[in-house]
């Protein structure tokens, strides 16, 4: 048994929660809560939602989940004054002044549709759960070896191009694990996604259980259901999602993801962190052997496939798009990697109070951007006049539009390199400096700060890992500088591909000049309609190489170009 799972035995990872309760209470320090519970306890503190910032020791950073990336106004909120009050820096790490873009009191928004926020102490921790209580508000699991938050199309009920609405079967799945003690304790995380949408939005060839909309006949009955993904994931080992031989009715589901939780919970290697996803079992057992498994633990009738549904993958609804009801818009805001003042979040919630319907909401995409919906159409402009809006426009630059970006080293244990303000830099730089064609919208920039990919970079046009880099100063010697691994021509949907990483350990003062001649020959090579990423693929590794290196022997004295 490795360590993590002999912590997790020692006591249930739910338990934690009255803990915190109680060292709030006491107003115990790190130290005294090592000293009382042992070093488990900072793992166990994630089945609260936490994580201990490595490089802050006193801190932690706070996940909210968002099944399904829905809020109301009243939620979106509370989140927004939370982050307000509470993720506040202390002075001697800078406090208001400890990031140069977005000062303090922010949050993230993540690709799964969860909310971070960093600089929470644990005796604040009562008080913003009370909060969130009030509110149906939750960050129990949202981290942990347990189901987490659970993915869908944010324009669920709302978009002309999904088959039906499945954020109630959304909401049921998460409403049975959060806080169930018999699958809490998994051998690791497990990542569902529910979808009825036509797009995969959703991203169900990337997570270990997706449910894509699909029709049967069951019975002689004409059914909307769903076909099932497994296997899907990224970081080291990527890999797609294996379709399997079953059509799962929405009343269905519940008992369906519990079967395939209770296969993982027998099945999976908890001896052997490093294999112990879903990926790999299915990956050893097969998609059909790991089928039969969940049959055998399932409780209702699985019939086979019937007509799948889904068309392609759609990355993003930024932008003003028409409601099944015609008189009615929701506005995609981008948020360029994610990050947003705790007030502009609050205010944007007000917003949609003020501007829309009694229905009216905030939704949270798997690109970090946010939607609001029921906005009649009389009243996008003055929605889009808010002072919260400047920033957030839905008509970015096609960089800005596809930069997403992970915590990074600013905060996260294991980031090599910082994140957030480089991929906002590098996207405002090439929008500035790059004219792409009029059809080319998105140009998709995914960096992770290390190989664990929270940034989703296999699947991006163009997609960074971080890495440190030795630079020859010659006669100087050598100075080591962040930099990353450089991937290119990966998507999802119906021609899903990884990218290739076409190039290693590239300096970060590189990677705009590289991207700039890359761009810059895709303008020139492309076919009709071709987009970058299927540039790059037709176009070959070799060329790509080429391309790059003729960027990178203009900054080789070491120029800061674009960082």
């Amino acid at each position: 048994m490795n360590t993590v799972e002999r912590w997790k035995q020692e006591k249930h990872p739910l338990d934690v929660l009255d803990d915190v309760r109680e060292y709030a209470a006491e107003g115990l320090s790190f130290a005294e809560i090592e000293e009382r519970a042992g070093d488990g306890e900072w793992e166990r503190l994630k089945w609260a939602g936490l994580y201990a910032h490595g490089n802050h020791r006193g801190y932690f950073m706070l996940r909210t989940k968002v099944p399904g990336g829905r809020l109301t106004p009243e939620q979106a909120r509370v989140i927004g004054e939370v982050a307000t009050e509470y993720a506040t820096a202390p002075p001697e790490h800078g406090g208001s002044d400890q990031n140069p873009v977005w000062g303090d009191a922010y949050l993230d928004i993540t690709t799964r549709q969860d909310v971070q926020m960093h600089w929470i102490r644990i005796e604040d921790l009562p008080e913003i759960w009370d909060r969130y209580d009030e509110v149906g508000l939750t960050t129990v699991q949202g981290c942990g070896d347990s189901a987490r938050n659970v993915l869908g199309c944010p324009a669920a009920g709302l978009d002309h191009h999904e088959c039906f609405d499945a954020q109630p079967v959304v909401d049921a799945v998460s409403d049975f694990f959060t806080g169930n003690r018999e699958y809490a304790n998994l051998p690791r995380k497990f990542k569902l996604t529910i979808t009825g949408c036509r797009h995969d939005c959703a991203q169900s060839q990337i997570n270990d259980l997706g449910l894509v909309p699909a029709r049967s006949v069951v019975d002689g009955e004409d059914f909307y259901g769903f076909h099932v993904r497994v296997g899907g994931g990224l970081s080291d080992g990527p890999r797609m999602a294996s379709d399997l031989d079953v059509f799962v009715r929405p009343e269905d589901v519940v008992e369906f993801c519990r079967a395939v939780a209770q296969t993982f919970k027998e099945l999976g290697d908890r001896h052997n962190r490093g294999v112990c996803r879903m990926r790999y079992l299915v990956q050893q057992l097969g998609p059909e052997t790991f089928e039969q498994a969940v049959r055998d633990r399932c409780t209702v009738d699985l019939p086979g496939r019937g007509t799948d549904l889904t068309e392609g993958y759609r990355g993003d609804h930024v932008g003003v798009h028409t409601q099944k009801d015609d008189s009615l818009r929701y506005v995609g805001f981008n948020v360029v990697a994610g990050r947003i003042g705790g007030e502009e979040f609050a205010a944007a919630a007000r917003a949609a109070q003020k501007y829309g319907t009694e229905d009216a909401t905030v939704r949270l995409a798997t690109d970090q951007n946010f939607l609001v919906s029921h906005i009649p159409e009389d009243r996008v402009d003055d929605l889009l006049a808010e002072p919260f809006a400047a920033d957030y426009q839905p008509d970015p630059g096609p960089f800005s539009r596809g930069a997403v970006g992970c915590t990074g080293s600013e905060f996260c244990n294991y980031g090599i390199i910082e994140t957030k303000l480089r991929i906002r830099r590098w996207a405002k730089a090439l929008d500035e400096q790059v004219a792409v064609p009029d059809d080319v919208d998105v140009v998709r920039l995914h960096l992770s700060g290390c190989s664990a990919s929270c940034a989703q970079p296999q699947i991006a046009d163009v997609g960074f890992r971080g890495e440190t880099v030795k630079i020859d100063r010659g006669g100087e010697g050598d100075d080591i500088v962040e930099g990353v691994d450089f991937g290119l021509g990966g998507s999802l949907g119906s021609d899903n591909e990884f990218l290739d990483w076409v190039e290693t350990a590239v300096p970060a003062d590189a990677v705009v000049p590289a991207l700039e001649q890359l761009l810059q020959a895709f303008v020139t090579d492309r076919e009709a309609g071709e987009r970058f990423y299927q540039w790059c693929r037709r176009v070959g590794n070799d060329r790509l190489r080429q391309v790059m290196q003729r960027a990178d022997a203009d900054v080789s004295g070491g120029v800061a170009h674009g960082d």
